[in-house]
């Protein structure tokens, strides 16, 4: 885990996002190393909201039992209950990886504004991977998406995490 510590601290020479976006990565990236370090797979997310983290989460799933406890619901929860509304029109999301249906579902309950990604999800990602809900017209409330922001480094957090467990 050291590795990617020393690659959350290197990667400031990212020309293309805002400071806040680059510090929302690295706060969601240093969830994921939490994740790691507790058995669970190594994803992490933040909620912002007027330029503050509200709420911070990490996969929980296992130590949890819980097959909804991925960083992305956790966070939204934590926000959530500290606003005292389910509804979180004005935050941003920052997550290490790009989030799957269930959360994609439960961005869209939550009306989040935006979303900030790290890596892609070729094999379950709904932000465009390998599907695309953002664009669907089913759902009611339409996002912004950002994705690839420190992906070198959520990746390589997973395939570390993998390698070991291997």
């Amino acid at each position: 885990m050291a590795m990617v510590a020393q690659a959350i601290t290197n990667s400031m020479a990212i020309s293309d996002w805002s400071r806040q976006d680059v510090d929302g990565m690295q706060a969601a990236l240093a969830e994921a190393v939490k994740a790691a370090e507790e058995g669970e797979i190594p994803v992490g997310a933040v909620v912002v909201a007027e330029g503050e983290i509200i709420a911070s989460g990490h996969n929980r799933s296992v130590s949890q039992c819980d097959p909804s406890a991925h960083a992305e619901i956790v966070a939204m929860r934590a926000a959530g209950t500290k606003r005292g509304n389910h509804r979180l029109t004005d935050a941003t999301l920052y997550v290490t990886l790009e989030p799957c249906v269930m959360c994609t579902g439960a961005i869209v309950q939550a009306r989040i504004r935006r979303i900030v990604f790290g890596a892609y999800d070729k094999k379950a990602g709904a932000l465009g991977s390998v599907l695309d809900l953002s664009d669907s017209r089913a759902l009611n409330h339409r996002f912004e998406i950002n994705g690839g922001l420190l992906a070198d480094e959520c990746s390589n957090l997973l395939q570390e995490f993998f390698a070991v467990r291997r």
